[in-house]
């Protein structure tokens, strides 16, 4: 009971009261913002399995090496064999081939994206009170607002709407400067690698303290058209160039004519530009020591497909097999550490399968987070395994694929714990032909033996598999469209490219079929050609008709 003294109304006693349990309301709530843990996601771009320092590779990585010591490396993490498709799984949870973003990758000139009504992971962690920020490649759509990062759950962003903007200003893509924060085009000078460290040791100097931070950190390095500063260059000048075979054909042929024409090799560029990424994820390290934050953050790291082997990519995925585009091991299984002093062990490895599309859901558990996502993941939480050691086996397959970079030529792939099923599908004008791979990878995890001959049934079996996840591809998804449409023009600076929401209808585009009805029709009469109806799944039960994915 609050003593009231003489002449003082009650009304200001209980305004004091009132403002002392706001107070005490607040104070409970910054301290619990505080004891929530950061996330910082570094994502690097086509970077190889052997090109690393703990994995043995001969291009200094002290950063992400230290990471490793400090962390658990996650030794099976797995992303699709291109850059679009990976960055969507890890934005969404869900599988590409739902998107409509998984046999190619979103081109300068296409006007796709995700689709606005796919929940991302950063809008889940603003609307629970984290500050969110992204400093890197975008890559995710560019022709309408709608695919923004700023209109994805970013507040502030700091980078590059597309990929090979090259690392030195202007930043430019098919001629058209594209660098801006938050929808502005800007002219910070210096080496991109760099400048992206700066941004982001700032971003985290800078934040409100009584608030957690997630922060998105994906480079350009280590993806052609490589470029580092000269004393790198100097550094790795002699570095060894004779790579071991990557053992798959597309791969090995564009070395093997590179050696015949006489170009030189991409390894000596290629280790300076890992070198250099390795020193900005370090200064981003020595920001969080600086703040005294390290212990209250979760760093995960990976790269968003494997490394570029092919001649002028320069990266060495050895031991595993192939590389960036296709499915063996060298394309999908890449590099990837986790970090939580205190919740994650030190210096172990983590030998569950994981993928791009199960980061969400796991952060989101490792943070307390609740996910706001309206559709199903395809991901799954792996937070119990990591933290805890909890046995978590894959019986379910996990699919990728990729038309990237030979149109009509496909780099498929179904596995789990047990078996894994590479397809190469070419589709030439008058003949289809169908090679396939049959491997169990615990056994044989560089892919030496192919058992499809001795097990047909199973290799029937899983190709059943991906011809079933293949038709719920959308018919106008991305493809191996690698030159523009015929006179085709870039816009001058792309910050000013992406149509204002304000400008375009308030829901998006059903198609050109005048109703609801002819429209199911239609995406049945497709079949397995692709769906017409978005995130849809045909059912038997249905006669073929689509039901919402569940």
């Amino acid at each position: 009971m609050i003593n009231r003294q003489k002449n003082v109304p009650f009304r200001i006693y209980a305004s004091v009261a009132l403002l002392t349990c706001i107070l005490a309301h607040w104070t409970n709530e910054v301290l619990a913002a505080a004891e929530r843990p950061n996330v910082v996601i570094i994502v690097a771009d086509d970077l190889g399995w052997n090109d690393v320092g703990f994995h043995g590779g001969d291009i200094d990585t002290p950063s992400l090496d230290r990471l490793a010591a400090e962390g658990s490396e996650l030794n099976r993490f797995y992303t699709t064999p291109i850059c679009s498709p990976t960055r969507a799984a890890l934005m969404t949870g869900r599988d590409p081939i739902r998107l409509g973003v998984a046999y190619g990758v979103i081109f300068p000139w296409d006007n796709n994206g995700i689709h606005p009504d796919e929940h991302f992971l950063p809008e889940s962690f603003l609307r629970d009170g984290y500050q969110t920020a992204m400093v890197g490649k975008w890559h995710l759509g560019h022709a309408q607002m709608t695919y923004h990062p700023n209109n994805r759950g970013f507040e502030h962003f700091y980078g590059h709407l597309h990929t090979e903007v090259g690392f030195f200003p202007p930043f430019a893509n098919q001629g058209g400067k594209d660098f801006q924060r938050n929808g502005v085009s800007i002219n910070d000078e210096g080496y991109e690698t760099f400048l992206l460290a700066d941004e982001v040791s700032r971003y985290i100097r800078e934040r409100d303290r009584a608030r957690p931070f997630f922060v998105y950190m994906p480079f350009i390095a280590p993806h052609t058209p490589l470029d580092a500063p000269q004393e790198l260059q100097d550094k790795y000048k002699d570095i060894d160039i004779d790579l071991a075979p990557a053992r798959a054909k597309q791969t090995d042929d564009t070395r093997r004519i590179s050696k015949l024409i006489g170009m030189d090799s991409a390894r000596p560029m290629y280790a300076a530009v890992v070198d250099a990424m390795d020193q900005a994820i370090g200064q981003v390290l020595d920001t969080l020591d600086e703040e005294g934050i390290t212990e209250n953050t979760i760093v995960l790291f990976f790269s968003d497909n494997g490394g570029a082997a092919y001649s002028v990519g320069g990266a060495d995925n050895a031991p595993l097999r192939g590389g960036k585009g296709e499915t063996f091991e060298g394309g999908i299984r890449v590099v990837s550490i986790m970090r939580w002093p205190g919740h994650i062990p030190a210096g172990e490895q983590f030998t569950e399968i994981m993928t791009a599309m199960d980061v969400f859901p796991t952060l989101a558990s490792a943070t307390g987070v609740k996910p706001l996502n309206q559709r199903p993941f395809d991901g799954r939480n792996m937070w119990p395994a990591i933290a805890e050691g909890k046995p978590m086996p894959r019986s379910e397959l996990i699919y990728f694929g990729s038309e990237t970079p030979i149109y009509g030529h496909f780099n498929l792939t179904a596995f789990n714990d047990e078996w894994k099923l590479v397809q190469e599908i070419k589709q030439d004008q008058l003949e289809t032909s169908i090679t396939n791979y049959l491997f169990r990878i615990e056994e044989d995890p560089n892919e030496y033996n192919n058992l499809a001959q001795a097990h047909p049934k199973i290799v029937q079996r899983l190709s059943e598999k991906i011809h079933e996840w293949r038709a719920l591809y959308p018919i106008n998804g991305t493809r191996s469209q690698l030159v523009p449409p015929p006179g085709w023009r870039a816009p001058k600076d792309w910050a000013s490219y992406p149509r204002s929401i304000d400008e375009l209808q308030p829901s998006a585009a059903p198609g050109m079929a005048p109703s609801a009805t002819t429209e199911a029709i239609l995406d049945w009469q497709h079949g397995d050609r692709g769906r017409l109806i978005y995130d849809c799944k045909p059912r038997w039960w249905l006669g073929g008709f689509c039901q919402a994915s569940d």
